[in-house]
């Protein structure tokens, strides 16, 4: 069976000042930008056959410096796309804190418990990326890697469900911007490789557990 090669996307603009995006289409910055490179860079020395990307700009510029590197055209899939925040987005963190409660903290604990006003239901995320990384699968029978790029939400989701993980625990793996993690399904390979980004920042390279810091934001 192929492997699949996932990667988060880029420092977006938001990333960068920790507000809630969600299905919010927002560009890559210029940090970013920088951290496709490096990925380009990482997956040349791990071959794949094809690119998928989220339709989100800051997944599918991601995609686009990478598979312009490697000669390969970017197929965007819907499925791929970031979960909801619902009525968080748009906010930063700090805001969310502020509010009574401080909801942030509850979703951190436990996203299911603590689902934004509107957000997406996590089961819900889980089965539509399920159904995108089966017929990725599908469509490449052998003993293949592919490039999927997509988001934070959406990879913890996929990888809690290969690891057999609970959707309240997902927020215990870190996934850095541009970090690569690897599977071989129902396989887990590698979790938030990140040594392609060394050099471009602290903000690069965060590495382990840490909870303050979903990678949905």
């Amino acid at each position: 069976m192929s492997r699949l090669l996932l990667a988060r996307h880029g420092q977006s603009l938001s990333n960068a000042v920790r507000r809630f995006q969600g299905h919010q289409d927002v560009a890559l910055s210029e940090l970013g930008i920088l951290q496709a490179g490096a990925l380009a860079t990482a997956v040349r020395r791990r071959p794949v056959v094809a690119v998928y990307t989220s339709p989100l700009q800051r997944a599918r510029r991601t995609a686009e410096i990478v598979a312009a590197e490697a000669g390969l055209p970017v197929v965007c899939v819907d499925d791929l796309r970031e979960l909801s925040l619902g009525q968080w987005e748009g906010s930063t963190v700090d805001e969310i804190r502020a509010l009574p409660g401080d909801p942030y903290a509850l979703w951190v604990r436990d996203p299911v418990a603590g689902l934004p006003p509107g957000g997406e239901p996590l089961d819900e995320v889980q089965r539509r990326v399920t159904r995108a990384m089966d017929e990725i699968l599908a469509a490449h029978p052998g003993r293949e890697r592919v490039l999927v790029v997509c988001h934070g939400g959406v990879i913890s989701a996929y990888l809690a469900y290969c690891l057999g993980l609970p959707l309240s625990a997902i927020w215990r793996m870190t996934l850095s911007n541009c970090s690569l993690s690897e599977v071989a399904p129902p396989q887990v390979l590698c979790v938030n490789d990140t040594g392609h980004l060394v050099g471009l920042g602290a903000e690069s390279v965060p590495r382990g557990f840490d909870l303050a810091r979903p990678a949905v934001t």
